[in-house]
């Protein structure tokens, strides 16, 4: 049994920011998480993909955000549960809860915190034959290394801002990259659409619309797909690809968590704004994109909000006979559960003579 002061469940970066939190409290953290690694969606999805609105980076891309955070939670010595999914949970006569994995380790804590995302992620699949056959032999929903597709021929199908955006990137990897939508007008972000048009008047990217892909080729590997263009002259052709990658988004789903008794609403976890984001389960919080309340909004820097006052809800719940005193970092500087010690270096007081 892993015990621990605040469980949480999602290793995102709402999730990974909370420990820091929680560790200025000296409260000790253990996070659960699907996916093999650290970071959540920023780390499995787009760790290439530069972010805009994090205060005091003007850009920053994802998987250095992750990185940036794991160094930034590093002294408080959180414990982590990977590639593991969160099953169930029981609540102790203690008033702890047990939540146990898919692989049946347990964890017990009298806080979960369930910084989940937007839950378990699968991708929208064309409607395809042998579609399954070509998986991960030629066929991806997520470009997890864009190097995989150094000097291949790539073929990406989708029109919104993942499609754009690493059509765009791919363009200087892959030897030649091929963007197919089936419509003339794409849904992503107006600068993206016009990089995509430059790059096309440039001879780096074929930009086939509007059209889909009806067929896939190949023996024991994706060898071409078969294109249909759309109009008055409607046709079909080949395309010899290395790689096909269909970028028509994720669909989410709360998973296992939505059958522990909480109020979901529209496939999110309600919870308490005016406080601490805690659920309808007294000692269960939910933060960042996987919580709901009047006014959301699913940014990473408010899912940091949400961590911080998460842990002081928490830590009045752990220790109710103690007032905490809040102190700036400036101040007290920060602790680490290792012994290391960061602060701001003391004035030295001298008599003037």
């Amino acid at each position: 049994m892993i015990k621990t002061d605040i469980l949480i469940i999602g290793a995102g970066p709402t999730g990974l920011f909370a420990v820091f939190e929680a560790g200025l409290l000296k409260l000790k953290c253990h996070l659960i998480d699907a996916l093999p690694q650290a970071g959540g969606q920023c780390s499995e999805i787009y760790p290439k993909k530069p972010i805009y609105d994090i205060p005091g980076f003007p850009d920053i891309l994802a998987g250095e955000l992750v990185d940036n955070l794991m160094e930034q939670i590093k002294p408080f010595q959180p414990g982590f549960t990977l590639g593991e999914r969160a099953e169930t949970i029981e609540k102790l006569e203690d008033d702890t809860f047990v939540v146990t994995t898919n692989k049946g380790t347990k964890h017990q804590a009298p806080i979960v915190a369930i910084a989940g995302g937007l839950g378990s992620f699968e991708p929208r699949k064309p409607l395809l034959e042998d579609l399954s056959k070509f998986e991960d032999k030629g066929i991806a929903y997520i470009i997890k290394d864009p190097e995989v597709y150094r000097n291949k021929s790539v073929v990406i199908a989708g029109g919104g801002d993942s499609a754009l955006d690493w059509s765009i990137f791919l363009a200087d990897v892959a030897s030649e990259v091929t963007l197919v939508h089936r419509r003339n007008e794409f849904r992503g972000a107006l600068d993206s659409v016009e990089k995509v048009q430059e790059l096309k008047n440039q001879g780096k990217i074929n930009l086939i619309t509007p059209a889909e892909i009806v067929g896939l080729q190949g023996e024991d590997n994706l060898q071409a797909v078969v294109i249909k263009k759309a109009g008055d002259h409607e046709k079909e052709f080949t395309l010899a690809v290395d790689n096909f990658i269909p970028l028509f988004g994720l669909s989410p789903k709360l998973g296992p968590i939505g059958d522990w008794g909480l109020e979901i609403e529209k496939n999110a976890i309600r919870v308490d704004n005016s406080l601490d984001y805690q659920t309808n389960i007294p000692g269960i919080y939910a933060i960042g994109d996987v919580n709901t309340y009047p006014g959301k909004l699913k940014l990473i820097l408010c899912g940091f909000h949400e961590a911080t006052l998460m842990c002081q809800s928490a830590y009045q719940r752990i220790f109710p006979d103690k007032k905490y005193v809040m102190k700036y970092t400036t101040v007290g500087g920060v602790t680490g559960f290792d012994g290391s010690k960061k602060e701001a270096p003391k004035a030295v007081v001298k008599a003037i003579e």
